[in-house]
């Protein structure tokens, strides 16, 4: 008994140093990728008109659609598989995967000119299918990518990700300097994925040449295939405004659209997906414990909304100076809908926690009725908004939507597992108050100071200092949830 007591301690303490050194790594990575793409999103902003942008955010919405399952969902299986089967089904994994990006890239190309014209950009054809290129590269990365999610190699996924800025963002510059427009974007795109395929190649240790095997292709596209049906409804819940957008709006607003939903996911990436980067996997651990399977998650969601929620109420608070100051006046009219997005990137934190969690515990069944259902109520809700409000309607029909229907499905889902909203509630309730004292301060500063400089240097200080007044009183606890996670 002893002995199997001090196995259980060592493989939790093992557990426990892999999840918080890909924790801390991931969190370098998005930080760096946030703040640089910050950066070159500015410079583009300046090379780029809103309306080649639009261009690009049409072929961008070809792309993200269709990438969500080049790989059926299979590699999710050989993440949360166990050690003894990865050896059996990496073959397998490899040959869908591959087989399915180039089938749908090839569909890409021949359907790019009736893409274009569905989303008002017949100019995006030629965009989508060099971009369609990206998906032949997903489909032969996804194997070496799985593996160094499942071994907590963020460390590696760095690499990969920083050579990859530096050589996409060469290619960016260097065409939207020389006058190609949309074009550059496209090209820095493939050029992107092609460098992050190579490194992970390069620094993945498991080497599987394809394979198939009839029964466990069976049985992986048996898990694979919802999941990937939900990350197809995901994606196209998260890309459907671009559509809506485009074919109601025009290219134009299309940009400046692509602009606000690219500032408001910013919190997404810095907080969220490093968490994300390790919470499958580690879930996929702990299912069989349900008091620390559930405890991981509430931590988990606690300390994303004590991040998420101050740089979302930023953004959306101080979205109109910080659009004019940073983008330059023709951006403008972007503002219009980014407190909107904002918010909705808060809550998009949520739930894809909860995504992986249920992911996690093979519940690939409830995420898809879940993003069905989300699918079905908001393409209807984003076009009202776009005919009645334009692109703030927009961001008016994504909140309703998302509060009304989506966070009620999925707290009903979490239910079986011991969440509760009640409690929830509770572990989120300091960081909302802390969101609401902001706002106030942010409305009062822009009311009473003039010049976008001013109002973004005073208000954001006073705004971030009310926060961590109201938040004070979790100050121990949230150190106490940073060293659970983060120590060794």
């Amino acid at each position: 008994m002893t002995d199997s007591l001090d196995v259980a301690d060592a493989e939790a303490a093992q557990l426990k140093h892999e999840v918080g050194s890909a924790v801390r790594w991931s969190a370098v990575n998005s930080l760096f990728s946030r703040v640089s793409q910050v950066g070159v999103g500015i410079i583009l902003a300046r090379l780029i008109a809103p309306n080649q942008f639009g261009v690009y955010a049409a072929a961008l919405v070809v792309l993200n659609i269709v990438i969500s399952v080049s790989e059926m969902g299979v590699s999710v299986a050989l993440v949360r598989a166990k050690e003894e089967d990865v050896a059996r089904i990496a073959p397998t994994v490899s040959t869908l995967s591959i087989a399915s990006g180039t089938l749908l890239a090839l569909l890409c190309a021949i359907g790019a000119p009736w893409f274009a014209t569905a989303l008002n950009a017949p100019a995006a054809t030629s965009l989508i299918r060099i971009m369609s290129l990206a998906l032949i590269v997903a489909g032969a990365s996804a194997t070496p990518a799985a593996f160094l999610q499942r071994e907590f190699r963020q460390d590696h996924k760095l690499v990969a990700d920083m050579a990859s800025f530096f050589i996409g963002t060469a290619v960016a510059i260097g065409m939207a300097l020389a006058g190609f427009g949309a074009m550059s974007l496209a090209w820095s795109r493939v050029a992107t994925n092609v460098t992050a395929a190579v490194i992970m190649f390069a620094l993945t240790k498991q080497r599987y040449r394809p394979g198939f095997d009839r029964k466990e292709a069976k049985a992986l596209l048996a898990f694979g295939l919802p999941l990937a049906g939900s990350s197809l409804l995901v994606f196209a819940v998260l890309n459907v405004d671009y559509i809506v957008v485009g074919s109601v709006l025009g290219p134009l607003a299309l940009g400046l659209y692509l602009l606000a939903f690219n500032l408001s996911s910013w919190p997404v990436g810095a907080f969220s997906m490093p968490v994300r980067s390790v919470s499958l996997p580690a879930f996929s651990r702990l299912r069989e414990e349900p008091e620390r399977f559930r405890k991981a998650f509430q931590r988990g969601l606690q300390l994303l909304a004590l991040f998420t929620v101050p740089a979302c109420v930023l953004l959306g608070a101080f979205g109109r100076p910080l659009v004019r100051f940073v983008y330059g006046p023709r951006w403008g009219q972007a503002a219009s809908v980014l407190a909107l997005l904002a918010a909705l990137a808060a809550v998009r934190v949520a739930l894809e926690l909860a995504y992986d969690c249920l992911a996690s515990a093979g519940r690939s069944r409830s995420i898809l009725y879940i993003h069905a259902l989300w699918l079905a109520a908001l393409v209807p809700a984003l076009t009202i908004g776009a005919h009645l409000d334009g692109l703030r309607g927009v961001g008016i029909a994504h909140v309703l939507v998302v509060f009304c229907l989506v966070v009620p499905a999925y707290l009903a889902a979490l239910r079986p597992f011991g969440l509760r909203a009640g409690e929830l509630g509770v572990s989120l309730a300091r960081p909302l108050l802390g969101g609401a004292a902001m706002t106030a301060v942010a409305w009062g500063v822009q009311r009473s100071v003039n010049g976008e400089f001013l109002q973004l240097a005073i208000g954001g200080t006073l705004a971030c200092a009310a926060y961590g007044i109201a938040v004070l009183p979790l100050r121990q606890e949230a150190l106490a949830v940073l060293r659970r996670t983060a120590a060794d």
